[in-house]
């Protein structure tokens, strides 16, 4: 083996190619062919699948080195990511959440690599540490992913994912003394930690053969029920199902412990629901719903009484009721009916709704009573997105907001008289005053009215010469609204322009958006994404020269797509954590849950074919001039597994016959994005607005 890795390399390094001045590795090929009904279709880096193996080690480490070198050789990169520091090193707090009589809250001091979960034992007193994830490793890549307290107050399960992985692990803190128990679960992935009595219950799937930990297709999902001071061998298989291996299955539990609902998904767009009356000894679940393709989701139970929001006959979204004796969806009733904006968020606090509603991708939000009648709305300060905190039968409410130039702010609502007052308001080191956002509406190629949020500093001038960041998702369902980051802020203050385009796919105008971007009208997205670019250039806000497109996971898919019909558009592509093979996709990790979005290669030959004129992968064509190229991907990201990027970026660098960098960045001890250390998060980004900049000629000044 070791003989074989010497050749590998030493014959990488013996047939590089060059493009401006760069030296390629240039990935050996194999010779698979797959059929699909009847065509054959090559895949000659078939071998980058394998994440473990020497071969794919050697060219990482190839490809990493030819990548490193370019970005440090960036004049100004240094420069960058000193401003990207000094804008990251701001006190973040989060709203306090009551839970047992006490007060918790996440805050981080600037640049700590995770934030700290504190404890208060009432409102405005000295807070303790309660959890500080920055002691779970040396360098930050353990991270806090939730943190379930039981219903009797005397446990906490938090859980933690490490290296970015979905993998996830539980452990439990003893509220009475605050030390940590012998309790651990592993092997746990896509669970909350549903409590009842001193137990909870938990989602699983069983432990990967060695080495395929974080690329093998993940089947049988099951859900336990772990007791307090038991081994996780003793733990009890609570549910499973057999006949359906690739669906999700996890469970809730409601605080007065009276009602248990079952979730089902991974078939359709939304899941099935059943539920079970906790009150009636040996009771059985009880299958409310049939059709994965809506969503379904308990939001409140009172008595006999269950409050549920779907978008069932409400594309738009509405809140039914139930009798927990007769929960079948044939006999649910409307309380609160569809509106002609989309319901993207339900709180109950104090006994009463609030919701949230979307307004071409901006957040409204409204009181409402438990009897379905709107009592006043919520003043917002601006345009943005708002999230509410708060218990459900007490009233002290909270809210945090945050729009393109406003951090996140975090605000308290009194329920009684409808005022806010401000709680805690981040201090960044930037001219907030100095920007402004406007949202614009653009036709895409089918006439279909799109939004779009521009974000520039005051004065612009249309003269076709600004730079643009161009960003957009258009997928599952998945909304974009404004949004504070401190990366975009260097970007911004030499004079970019943060776009950020609200594709079909998402759920800005409810389900019907979404699947006008799914399946066989996945073209749509594309289209959109290039309609938003082709406007901004006719517009006069920018040129093919000063245009970045960037997008992550889908949106990865997206950048891919557009890079490769249309490459003469763009100047810059940094397509993150993609979905670059659409005819393979499907056969790693989770990926078989993304089907109802998009198809898969083994549906039909239509679908086949649909998905083959659009993959990224299968539409780089020898000879093509394609726009500087920053692909990134993680060594740990079993969601995206890193072989699309791999496959991609191999076949780019042997297609592409231009002057521009194509370049991957592979991250190690990293995954998909989630609970990224913020010192990792910092080299990213300096990397990838370092690679922008440099490529569209921009100067730190």
């Amino acid at each position: 083996m070791k003989r074989f890795l010497l050749m590998s390399m030493a014959m990488m390094a013996a047939t590089m190619m060059q493009a401006q001045g760069l030296q390629y590795p240039k990935a050996a090929k194999d010779g698979t062919v797959d059929e699909y009904f009847g065509v054959k279709v090559s895949d000659p880096y078939r071998w980058l699948e394998n994440d473990t193996s020497e071969q794919t080690a050697a060219w990482v480490e190839a490809e990493n080195r030819v990548t490193n070198s370019y970005l440090q050789r960036i004049p100004f990169r240094t420069k960058l990511l000193k401003r990207l520091t000094e804008l990251a090193n701001y006190e973040k707090i989060s709203a306090p959440r009551k839970h047992h009589g006490k007060w918790y809250f996440y805050k981080n001091d600037g640049l700590q690599n995770q934030s700290v979960l504190y404890v208060m034992d009432a409102l405005g007193a000295e807070p303790r540490v309660f959890l500080d994830p920055n002691k779970l490793s040396t360098d930050g890549t353990v991270a806090l992913k939730g943190v379930h307290f039981s219903h009797n107050g005397r446990w906490a399960a938090y859980r933690i994912s490490r290296s970015g992985s979905d993998w996830e692990e539980f452990f439990v803190i003893d509220l009475r003394t605050g030390q940590l128990t012998n309790d651990h679960v592993a092997w746990a992935k896509f669970s909350n930690a549903a409590w009842q009595g001193d137990g909870f219950y938990y989602s699983a799937y069983d432990r990967p053969s060695e080495g395929k930990e974080f690329s093998n297709v993940n089947a049988g999902h099951k859900v336990y029920y772990h007791k307090i001071g038991t081994p996780q061998s003793e733990d009890v298989l609570f549910y499973q199902n057999p006949t359906q291996p690739k669906r999700f299955y996890y469970v809730s539990v409601n605080e007065e412990e009276t009602v248990m609902w079952l979730f089902e998904a991974g078939a359709g767009a939304g899941n099935n629901l059943y539920v079970r009356d906790l009150r009636q000894h040996d009771s059985q679940f009880i299958q409310l719903t049939t059709d994965m393709d809506y969503e379904y989701t308990p939001v409140y139970t009172a008595g006999d009484k269950l409050y549920i929001y779907t978008n069932w006959q409400a594309p738009k979204g509405h809140i039914v009721t139930a009798d927990i004796h007769r929960p079948g969806i044939n006999d649910w009733k409307e309380l609160v009916a569809e509106q002609t904006d989309v319901l993207s968020g339900i709180d109950v606090i104090n006994r009463q709704f609030i919701l949230t509603y979307q307004k071409d991708a901006s957040d409204h939000a409204y009181v409402y009573g438990l009897d379905g009648k709107m009592l006043r709305e919520v003043k917002l300060p601006t345009a943005g997105s708002v999230s509410f905190t708060g218990d459900k039968k007490e009233p002290e409410c909270f809210y945090a907001f945050t729009s393109f130039t406003q951090p996140g702010t975090i605000y308290r609502y009194d329920l009684a008289t409808g005022e806010s007052t401000l709680y805690a308001q981040p201090k960044v080191k930037f001219r907030q005053q100095d920007f402004e956002t406007h949202q614009l509406f653009f036709q895409s190629k089918d006439g279909t009215r799109v939004p779009m949020f521009i974000t520039h500093k005051k004065g612009l001038k249309l003269n076709g010469k600004n730079p643009v960041f161009l960003y957009g998702y258009g997928g599952f369902n998945i909304s974009l609204g404004p949004g504070f980051s401190f990366s975009r802020i260097p970007f911004l203050e030499q004079g970019g322009i943060y776009a950020q385009v609200n594709l079909r796919g998402g759920s800005e105008y409810g389900e019907e958006w979404h699947i006008a971007g799914t399946k066989m009208q996945k073209q749509n997205v594309f289209d959109d994404f290039i309609g938003a670019a082709e406007y901004l250039i006719r517009e006069g806000y920018t040129s093919p020269e000063k245009l970045a497109i960037v997008g992550g996971s889908n949106g990865g898919l997206l950048v891919g797509a557009c890079m490769t019909q249309r490459p003469e558009l763009f100047r810059v592509a940094v397509p993150q954590v993609g979905v670059m093979d659409m005819l393979r996709y499907h056969k790693f990790t989770i990926g078989w849950n993304w089907a109802s979005d998009y198809g898969t290669s083994e549906d039909s030959k239509e679908m086949f074919e649909y998905l083959r004129a659009y993959s990224p992968l299968h539409n780089l064509k020898p000879g093509t001039a394609y726009p500087a190229t920053l692909v990134t991907t993680a060594d740990h990201d079993d969601r995206v597994v890193p072989a699309h990027s791999f496959k991609f970026a191999a076949t780019l660098q042997e297609c592409h016959a231009g002057a521009n960098p194509v370049l991957i960045r592979i991250d190690t001890k990293a995954g998909h994005g989630g609970g990224k250390p913020l010192a990792k998060v910092l080299e990213e980004q300096a990397d990838i607005y370092g690679f922008i900049m440099f490529n569209m000629d921009m100067k730190m000044k």
